[in-house]
């Protein structure tokens, strides 16, 4: 492993490695233990090079955009992880009257890649501004929100392949689905994804983003850290609903709680461990499979376990 992080450091520098790095404060649930090495590449030809590395020596590895989806295990990851957070860029690829195409480098936080394109007065990306994820990470789980989803927008992306080589992926080859792709499936690594969109008027885009980021604050525990909607929504069902109605609403493991203010998330209260979070989701599985006969499924993604 030694030789490996030496290697990579040939590849981005000193300053982008940190061996024996703790996790925790990369992803929103502020949980977690070490990786092996953090390793942080800012542009495409590193990102291949690290990651053709990794494949080639065996190394256990795991690529991590802005870790909003994430619960990494106390015992941490014994592996590389690569973060995205520093290949940043979007490229306007087109643009007329009517539309506008973008490519957006898979380190951009939809935030960011919102807010650009509603001073750009560009329409069909508010949906996605208050998703606390990156756009890599937000097209390998079609991200949604209010009615939308990346995949309504989507024209392709550029990945890396299993066998390293660069491919392009169109909206349909991708197959994305309820918060999963064919990059879940296949282990591919986005690198970039291309969006068209319609022209449409700065100050109503903008009106609409403030009204989706107020309902967001008025019904979602934006004061504790968490990892976003814990559960899938089941087919059929709401998730928030089920675990309401079976009367789990702040029930609490150690620092892990199911919020009193959206049913759907569980939020980190102070000092939650890993076993915390996966001891009071699965009692929460539990009691609505026993409830309702509805089996949840976890929409965190979890790390070192």
């Amino acid at each position: 492993m030694i030789d490996v992080i030496d290697r990579i450091r040939d590849i981005v520098g000193d300053s982008r490695i940190f061996p024996e790095e703790s996790l925790k404060n990369y992803t929103t649930f502020r949980i977690g233990g070490k990786c092996r090495a953090l390793v942080m590449p800012s542009t495409k030809e590193e990102i291949i090079k690290v990651v053709s590395l990794l494949r080639e020596t065996k190394t256990n590895f795991f690529v991590m955009g802005n870790g909003s989806n994430l619960l990494v295990s106390d015992e941490g990851f014994d592996g590389i992880v690569v973060s995205l957070k520093f290949f940043k860029g979007i490229e306007v690829l087109e643009e007329d009257d009517k539309t506008f195409t973008v490519r957006v480098m898979a380190g951009e936080l939809m935030s960011s890649v919102g807010n650009y394109l509603a001073r750009q007065g560009v329409e069909g990306f508010e949906f996605a501004t208050g998703i606390p994820g990156t756009i890599g990470g937000g097209v390998r789980m079609n991200a949604g929100a209010y009615g939308g989803e990346l995949k309504d927008i989507l024209v392709n992306i550029t990945a890396i392949a299993e066998d390293n080589t660069v491919a392009t992926l169109s909206n349909e080859e991708l197959e994305l689905s309820y918060r999963t792709s064919i990059l879940a499936k296949k282990n591919y690594i986005c690198l970039d994804a291309c969006f068209k969109l319609n022209k449409g008027d700065s100050l109503d885009i903008k009106a609409k983003i403030k009204e989706y980021a107020n309902s967001r604050k008025e019904k979602q525990p934006l004061n504790y850290p968490s990892a976003g909607s814990t559960f899938k929504r089941p087919e059929g069902y709401i998730a928030a609903k089920l675990i309401d109605e079976a009367g789990l609403k702040g029930l609490q493991v150690g620092g892990a709680k199911v919020s009193e203010k959206h049913a759907g998330f569980v939020v980190n209260v102070g000092g939650a461990t890993a076993k915390d979070v996966i001891e009071l989701t699965d009692k929460v599985k539990e009691v609505v499979k026993e409830k309702n006969g509805v089996s949840l499924e976890l929409e965190v993604v979890k790390l070192g376990f």
